[in-house]
């Protein structure tokens, strides 16, 4: 094997490694009405409570795009010889891992569940709407403490 190709075999390791070190599995949330994010507590009243679909579906790459770049990297290391030959194997990693990331999420079931809307009221006129799992004993009418975007009974 010349230097050439254990180059390219090396190039597209590291573009495999840097592509799945960029991915998450954190789950997303999606509320038809912005909550606020800051990080602060206030009381309030409960206008109304709506069931909601929540959407968990992990971004970012994964083993799709991984196993991608690895066979992209090996289809663009038989073309050509020299620096063509390095630079298709580059283009071969990133076009694989593009292909089967694109795959990968196709395929992919996304998870939908149900969570609760909670709209409040505040004190000072403001409202705020927090989405969360559950709400326990809330009801339309509580008096309620908001912190840390979610809501307690007061």
């Amino acid at each position: 094997m010349n230097i050439n190709k254990k180059s390219a075999i090396a190039v597209s390791i590291a573009a495999s490694a840097l592509l799945t070190g960029c991915g998450t599995n954190s789950p997303s949330m999606t509320t038809a009405y912005p909550a606020s994010q800051a990080s602060y507590s206030s009381y309030g009243i409960i206008e109304s409570i709506q069931v909601v679909q929540v959407s968990s579906e992990s971004r970012g790459p994964g083993a799709g795009a991984v196993v991608g770049g690895i066979v992209g990297g090996i289809l663009g290391n038989q073309v050509g010889g020299g620096l063509g030959n390095a630079a298709a194997t580059a283009v071969g990693v990133v076009g694989g891992a593009i292909v089967g990331n694109n795959l990968e999420k196709n395929n992919r079931n996304q998870q939908v569940r149900e969570a609760y809307q909670i709209s409040v009221r505040l004190d000072n006129g403001a409202y705020q709407s927090i989405v969360q799992d559950n709400i326990v004993d809330l009801r339309v009418g509580n008096r309620v403490y908001v912190k840390d975007n979610y809501v307690y009974r007061n």
